[in-house]
């Protein structure tokens, strides 16, 4: 449902809810922007009464420079956070305010090559070119995940959804790489990004691994994305049957948790 449609009783649900967990990017920040300061009090007023879990295709290193730098626990504070970066395909907790990580699902040496081949490959085929300037890394290897990003990592955030709204750039890509990857998950971002990881795993896999991991049910959790229509880089979540709410960026996220903690 889309938090304009969040009823009273859905609030009262919310409430009794153990842990929320939030896309990053259009969520809790804009695309690859510092989380900002009426955020982080919230989530803050969050941590003091529950379990907060953060999802996101982004890797551990932009976890740090966007989300927990700008969030400024004390280590004391740590203990209800957790990190799923690049789709949950990794997981990072605190273990005395230290961050820990407990597993990840890195590519092997010839998995890599093989989705970088399959990459150039599929630029080839597509006849794409990338735009004359590129604002960091076109391709990351995040050792879990693969993203390439039509603009580079490191591109404005209204250069990116200018890019390709339509994904009319990316669709002929992603049906390239879905041919020559099979074997593999790709799934097309929600601004300019393509994602590669291992197969079966994404945002559904994500929230299965928090069940798995802290020791809760589907129904102990709430998601909050951007991006849960169909097709969207959040839509995979509901096939756990969760408790979903959208936002449209993170103004309204705040707006939620405030309701959610009132």
């Amino acid at each position: 449902m889309s938090f304009r449609n969040v009823t009273s009783a859905n609030f009262k649900k919310f409430t009794g809810k153990k842990l929320i967990a939030f896309d990053l990017d259009g969520t809790l920040t804009h695309s690859k922007a510092p989380l900002e300061a009426k955020m982080a009090t919230v989530l803050h007023r969050l941590l003091k009464r529950k379990k907060v879990a953060v999802v996101s295709g982004g890797a551990k290193k932009q976890y740090e420079k966007q989300f927990l730098s700008n969030l400024g626990l004390s280590p004391e504070d740590t203990a209800n956070l957790f990190l799923f970066p690049t789709n949950g395909s990794a997981f990072y907790s605190f273990e005395k305010g230290s961050l820990t990580q407990r597993y990840a699902e890195n590519f092997t040496p010839e998995q890599k090559q093989k989705i970088l081949s399959a990459i150039q490959a599929a630029f080839q085929r597509t006849n794409f070119t990338p735009d004359a300037r590129i604002y960091g890394e076109l391709i990351e290897d995040r050792d879990s995940q693969i993203t390439f990003s039509g603009l580079g990592q490191e591109a404005p955030v209204e250069l990116k959804k200018a890019w390709d709204p339509d994904r009319a750039k990316r669709e002929p890509i992603k049906a390239v790489l879905d041919e020559l990857l099979p074997d593999f998950e790709i799934k097309i971002n929600s601004s300019s990004s393509i994602d590669i990881t291992k197969k079966g795993i994404d945002k559904a896999y994500a929230i299965r691994k928090i069940c798995e991991n802290l020791d809760l049910k589907v129904g102990d959790i709430l998601f909050v994305g951007d991006a849960l229509f169909p097709g969207g880089n959040d839509s995979a979540v509901l096939r756990t049957g969760i408790d979903a709410v959208e936002v449209i960026g993170p103004e309204e996220t705040v707006e939620l948790v405030k309701r959610i903690l009132a």
